[in-house]
C-alpha cells in the first residue's frame, strides 16, 4: 500500500531558519528517506515552495476562481510530503516517526492512504518514482 507523508509546520519558523541549520536538517531526513530510498520503498518527495508562491482555485457554483495565495489559513501550512510503499500503516507510522527524529521543528505529519499513483515524469522524460502505478480496487 502506498501512503503519502505530508508534512505540516509553521512556514514562518522553517523560512527563518540560517542556511546552516536548514542544511543539518536536510541532511539528517536524507539519512531517514536515503534508507527507504535504498529498499526501493520511496516514491516522490518534494519540499513545496513557501505559500507567498502559491496561488489557490476555487471551486464554486460559477466560474472557477482563482486567488493568490493559500486557500486556508492556519498556523501550520503543507511544506511537502513523502510517497512511501509500505506493508501495513504501522510502517508508515514508523517512517513519520523516524522523520519526527531527524525535524525538530514543531507540527505534524499526516499520513494518508494513496488511492491512486500514476507514476509521473519530468521535463527531460525521466522518471520521478520508480514505483508501480497503483490503483484502487473500485477501478
Amino acid at each position: 500500500m502506498l501512503y503519502a507523508i505530508l508534512c505540516y509546520s509553521n512556514e514562518d519558523e522553517v523560512m527563518a531558519w540560517s542556511k546552516a541549520e536548514d542544511d543539518a536538517v536536510m541532511e539528517r531526513l536524507q539519512g531517514v528517506i536515503g534508507r527507504v530510498a535504498q529498499q526501493g520503498r520511496l516514491g516522490p518527495t518534494a519540499r513545496l515552495l513557501p505559500t507567498t508562491s502559491a496561488t489557490t482555485l476555487r471551486k464554486g457554483k460559477s466560474e472557477p476562481l482563482v486567488m493568490d495565495g493559500p486557500f486556508a489559513e492556519t498556523k501550520e501550512q503543507l511544506l511537502g510530503f513523502y510517497i512511501i510503499d509500505c506493508e501495513k500503516l504501522e510502517d508508515a507510522h514508523d517512517f513519520a516517526r523516524e522523520l519526527t527524529e531527524a525535524n525538530h521543528a514543531p507540527g505534524s505529519y499526516e499520513i494518508r492512504p494513496v488511492g491512486f499513483f500514476q507514476q509521473g515524469v519530468v521535463t527531460d522524460g525521466s522518471a520521478v518514482a520508480t514505483l508501480p502505478a497503483q490503483r484502487t480496487a473500485a477501478e
